[in-house]
């Protein structure tokens, strides 16, 4: 990961305050209306724990902002259609072990976020996540299993799964590094 990736992760946080702020919206009630608790919300605020792709899409709603303002500072410019050229993706690191790249941060109002994402076996794999809606993962390097709810499913290159995102699931690498598409449904504002 280049310095230029790892400058945009450390200013999320600092977007996230500076837009709560301008916005007059205090830290408890930020807190209290994206539904995540006053200790956790403030250590994100504080870039002392990274933030989950879920949190950023309740902190844009909330805000009445698109996420890509959180993590890029710029408004999305596209309405007709956003071209991503190779490695042309926002980087998001979010969790030790997975790195995504946002493949359409420039197109307005997107009603799905497709992510490449990289997963990193020597990582331990992050806890299992609920969002709103429901989530497509295609694997085009390695081997990944998806976890959905009660059950595990081993994917390779060329698969593919479909599922309820409310449902508690999570990916991890098996035997390697591995990659996969994602496209999450957003939640509906």
């Amino acid at each position: 990961m280049g310095m230029e990736t790892s400058n945009e992760v450390i200013q999320i946080p600092v977007r996230i305050k500076e837009l709560r702020e301008d916005l007059e919206i205090s830290v408890i009630d930020m807190a209290h209306d994206t539904d995540i608790p006053y200790e956790t919300y403030l250590s994100y605020e504080e870039g002392k724990h990274d933030i989950p792709i879920s949190v950023l899409y309740k902190i844009a709603a909330r805000c009445g902002v698109d996420v890509t303002v959180l993590l890029t500072g710029d408004d999305p410019r596209m309405d007709t259609a956003a071209v991503c050229r190779n490695n042309g993706g926002v980087r998001i690191e979010r969790y030790p072990g997975y790195e995504f790249s946002s493949l359409a941060y420039n197109f307005k109002h997107r009603n799905l976020e497709p992510l490449l994402v990289f997963l990193d076996p020597a990582q331990e794999p992050a806890a299992l996540v609920c969002h709103y809606g429901q989530e497509f993962n295609y694997v085009i390097e390695g081997t990944v299993q998806v976890s959905v709810g009660q059950r595990n499913y081993l994917l390779h290159k060329g698969d593919s799964i479909y599922f309820d995102a409310r449902l508690p699931h999570g990916q991890s690498a098996v035997g390697g590094p591995a990659r996969f598409i994602t496209i999450i449904q957003k939640s509906v504002s």
